[in-house]
Formats: structure tokens, C-alpha cells, sequence
């Protein structure tokens, strides 16, 4: 008896972007690299899901992780922001207080 052949899966290149540049948020480059992380999980993860069946595509895992690794840059990125433009304000205001 003969089986068929195994399918080869391929895996997805966005959602190895992803993955790589939502690491690279966390150590080189933290808001760009949180932006095109979470843009090309978004991308990756469509891509995967819209694969037809005898084609199918992996690295959901991957494109997933991207997008929680750049969605927590960003909003990490947003309150430091957010603290500083505080900091800024009330430190200035507070400097002729005396």
C-alpha cells in the first residue's frame, strides 16, 4: 500500500516580519519597529486565514506573537509619551510656583 505524498506547507514571510520586528521593538527600534510588526501581522494572519486548503500557509503562531509584541510596544510607547508631554507641562508650571 502507498500513501501520497506529505503536503508541503509553506510558512508565511509576513508573519516572520512580524515576529522579527516586534522583538526588534523591544530592543532597537521601538516605535517603527511596533508599527510594521503589527501591520504585518495583520497582513500575515489574512493571508493565512484566505489560503485555500491544499495550500495550506503556517505561522499563525508567529504573526500573533508579532502583533502582541507591537501592540504592547505601542502602547507602552503612548504612555511614556503621554508622561513625558505631563511632565513637561507640570514641570514648567510648577517652576514658577514659588
Amino acid at each position: 500500500m502507498s500513501y501520497p505524498p506529505p503536503q508541503r506547507s509553506n510558512t508565511s514571510a509576513t508573519a516572520i516580519v512580524s515576529l522579527v520586528f516586534g522583538i526588534l521593538a523591544w530592543v532597537m527600534l521601538p516605535f517603527v519597529g511596533a508599527l510594521i510588526a503589527v501591520v504585518c501581522g495583520h497582513l500575515a494572519r489574512g493571508e493565512i486565514h484566505r489560503a485555500p486548503i491544499d495550500q495550506r500557509i503556517e505561522g499563525d503562531g508567529m504573526a500573533v506573537a508579532g502583533l502582541v509584541l507591537g501592540y504592547v510596544q505601542l502602547a507602552l510607547s503612548v504612555v511614556v509619551v503621554f508622561f513625558i508631554i505631563a511632565a513637561l507641562s507640570f514641570g514648567l508650571s510648577f517652576a514658577h510656583w514659588h
